[in-house]
């Protein structure tokens, strides 16, 4: 095992080497009156080669199975990129009005969640899996709060932050408990031990209600979703998409992997689970939603009159 394992890793490698490109671009257009579209350009002419690249990539390992990308995480990252490259079409126009002076940082930190979902897809362990979801989160935070001008912006980050890490938590205690039982982090390694004893050991058990709970609240199941309403409100418009699609997207086909590959057996636990979750989430989130819009619209009427009588005060006192 060497550096030449990184050979068997290309998508990745080759949009390490995208972001090194965008970085250098950035720094030689830090003075230049162009440097958004040029950024924009240079960064969606790397995403569609890395589309177009994506078609021709097939399985691979590498790390004696601690990388995995299966011919699905293949079409997956294939779908993803060209959910970003969109993304990146759509947030051009924004910049320009708003953020054109961070249009290096945009790029880099849109291509560096987009590095960490590939390798969250393409985990073969608990351990490369969480390190793949921690380099998406902490970039995605960091572009929710873009518009740190706005006071939404700052709360929506902030918010973000708080349950990411809290869900880190719990993900990780989750992952402690199955190392304990299983003795491996590996989703084939965990697999065969949860074959051999898994009615025996309550710890797996509570290393799959952990862990999953964990993953729950980066999916924003219900009940897990509390955060989700206020994020999508302060980030920026084509961050909001982003999140709610391509990261949403990741999460689900990676949780779907370790369910099947290291969780195989315990399905009869794990699929109720599964359905009280879908069912909650599908009829509790449209709930919220109506909710919240009643507040605001009963917060509105009751604004307006007490509006309207303060300005009648003031206009009377001159």
């Amino acid at each position: 095992m060497g550096y030449s394992q990184f050979l068997n890793m290309i998508p990745e490698a080759l949009l390490v080497l995208a972001l090194l490109i965008v970085f250098c671009a950035d720094f030689c257009l830090t003075k230049s009156e162009r440097k958004v579209s040029v950024l924009g350009t240079l960064t969606a002419a790397l995403l569609l080669c890395q589309t177009v690249m994506l078609t021709t990539v097939g399985p691979a390992e590498a790390f004696g199975g601690m990388y995995e990308a299966s011919q699905a995480a293949q079409v997956m990252k294939l779908i993803l990129t060209f959910g970003t490259l969109i993304v990146v079409v759509m947030a051009q126009p924004w910049l320009e009005r708003e953020a054109s002076k961070y249009a290096g940082e945009f790029h880099l930190l849109v291509l560096s969640t987009l590095l960490g979902m590939y390798v969250m897809m393409s985990s073969g362990s608990f351990l490369i899996f969480f390190l793949g979801l921690e380099t998406a989160s902490v970039p995605m935070a960091c572009l929710v709060a873009f518009d740190k001008w706005k006071k939404k912006s700052a709360e929506a980050a902030a918010k973000y932050v708080l349950v990411a890490t809290f869900s880190s938590g719990i993900m990780l205690y989750g992952i402690s408990f199955i190392y304990a039982a299983t003795g491996t982090l590996y989703f084939d390694d965990v697999n065969y031990a949860v074959c051999d004893r898994y009615m025996f050991d309550p710890l797996q058990l509570m290393g799959l209600v952990f862990f999953f709970s964990g993953l729950a609240f980066k999916l924003s199941l219900v009940p897990f979703h509390f955060w989700t309403a206020d994020t999508y409100e302060g980030a920026p418009t084509p961050i909001t998409g982003y999140l709610s699609v391509c990261s949403k997207g990741a999460a689900a086909f990676a949780a779907l992997v370790i369910l099947v590959k290291a969780f195989g057996p315990m399905m009869d636990y794990w699929e109720y689970m599964l359905y009280v979750l879908i069912v909650l989430s599908h009829t509790g989130s449209p709930c919220d939603l109506l909710r919240c819009s009643v507040l605001t619209s009963a917060t509105r009427r009751t604004c307006r009159p007490m509006k309207q009588k303060k300005t009648a005060t003031t206009d009377g006192l001159y």
